[in-house]
């Protein structure tokens, strides 16, 4: 099967990449409105990019009247001149027992309703930035951000790319060990499938790197 994107409607690109491209990381990205009001959003067009600077990034999408969600708002809004660099963000990790809340907190509230509120989940203090972290996420990304792309602005569904210096992380305690190694079992972190499909990082096994690996 072959597939022309250009000629292919928006919906059916999305679900060819959401089904494709898999297992994906979840930023769970929390920020703060101008007025201080928190927000909590989850997204899975995410990644780390960079160790020099430690960089990561994430996609919010534009709402389908092609605002932008409350999360690339809060960022653009708290930023120095509201175009983005210097706006701030945390990115929380997504362990399995936290999954139900996650998914929750994807509800279109108005803006300035809490989804910690809203999903239950208790915020704790960032150390240098403003917005709050998820207090039960088992790792957390502090972030400023560096750039951000609008790929299509006031489409609906239009990519935006926020790519984020991280200046402080949080770790459960026993989650890295002394050589900075992370116990991927006590993080137990979800990948977002297609749909409202998810899965565990449970099953893992080794390959070695390069001829080694045949």
């Amino acid at each position: 099967m072959d597939f022309d994107f250009p000629s292919l409607p928006q919906i059916d690109r999305y679900k060819l990449l959401i089904g494709l491209i898999v297992p994906r990381p979840i930023a769970w990205v929390s920020t703060i409105s101008r007025t201080g009001q928190p927000n909590l959003a989850p997204f899975s067009f995410f990644n780390g990019v960079s160790g020099e600077p430690p960089a990561l990034l994430f996609c919010p999408a534009n709402k389908a009247d092609g605002s932008h969600k409350d999360t690339l708002r809060n960022i653009l809004e708290t930023s120095p001149d509201g175009t983005g660099p210097g706006g701030e963000f945390v990115v929380n990790i997504v362990p399995h027992a936290l999954g139900r809340h996650m998914s929750a907190s994807a509800e279109d509230l108005p803006h300035g309703d809490s989804e910690f509120d809203l999903a239950g989940l208790a915020a704790a203090p960032s150390r240098t930035v403003r917005p709050p972290r998820v207090a039960s996420s088992p790792a957390c990304f502090e972030c400023r951000a560096l750039q951000v792309i609008h790929l299509a602005p006031g489409a609906p569904g239009g990519g935006n790319i926020v790519i984020g210096r991280i200046l402080h992380a949080h770790a459960q305690d026993g989650l890295v060990s002394d050589r900075m190694h992370v116990d991927a079992q006590a993080l137990d972190a979800l990948g977002r499938m297609a749909g409202t499909e998810y899965c565990t990082t449970r099953e893992r096994l080794s390959i070695p790197m390069g001829r080694a690996a045949l």
